[in-house]
């Protein structure tokens, strides 16, 4: 079943993020990763940190194990190392969840 996360961030460097998803993306395709959501958020009218927000986005992968893996992954730590962390002045994990509805479509599917 897919695994979900559902981050926000506050990117101080807007190209240097680019290259951060640039440089990132084909790691994450090599796990079956992808993102399905990504916002620039403007206004923040409710939160449970005091940390800064002007990015939401969601990322999945096929499973809670994968998405371990990739978040360790030397080859993407490398880009992070060289990128993310320097642009990224804060991060908030909101939500970590198997994805539900995959379930619902089977059932869709069946009945149908």
């Amino acid at each position: 079943m897919a695994f979900e996360r559902v981050m926000e961030i506050y990117v101080s460097d807007n190209e240097e993020y680019q290259c951060y998803r640039e440089g990132m993306i084909p790691v994450l395709h090599s796990f079956g990763g992808s993102f399905d959501f990504d916002f620039e958020v403007s206004e923040v009218l409710l939160s449970k940190t005091d940390d800064a927000i002007n990015r939401g986005f969601t990322i999945e992968f096929p499973s809670k194990e994968i998405i371990d893996e990739f978040f360790s992954n030397p080859e993407y730590l490398a880009v992070q190392k060289r990128h993310f962390v320097n642009l990224v002045a804060s991060k908030t994990i909101i939500s970590m969840h198997e994805k539900m509805y995959n379930y619902l479509l089977l059932i869709v599917r069946i009945k149908t």
